[in-house]
């Protein structure tokens, strides 16, 4: 799992202990607050669904470091179609 540091729409800083974290099955992530509220729950990019996105033991992040690559659109932040 990528582990993305941030939320495509709103650019909103998600570490790997992020509670509020979100992703669909193609590991989007976006925050808790732009799913419910700007997204309706379904994925602008795939159309998938969200579940929270799994916490990663810190010490496993040692050896499987989380993403460093911030994913930001913000055309992203409106309904799929």
């Amino acid at each position: 799992m990528q582990l993305r540091p941030s939320c495509e729409c709103c650019n909103r800083d998600l570490p790997p202990s992020a509670a509020e974290a979100r992703i669909c099955s193609y590991e989007c992530t976006f925050c808790a607050a732009c799913v419910e509220d700007r997204l309706h729950g379904r994925c602008p990019n795939c159309g998938g669904g969200f579940m929270p996105r799994p916490i990663k033991p810190s010490a496993m992040l040692t050896r499987h470091p989380p993403s460093t690559e911030r994913v930001f659109n913000s055309q992203s932040c409106t309904e799929p179609a």
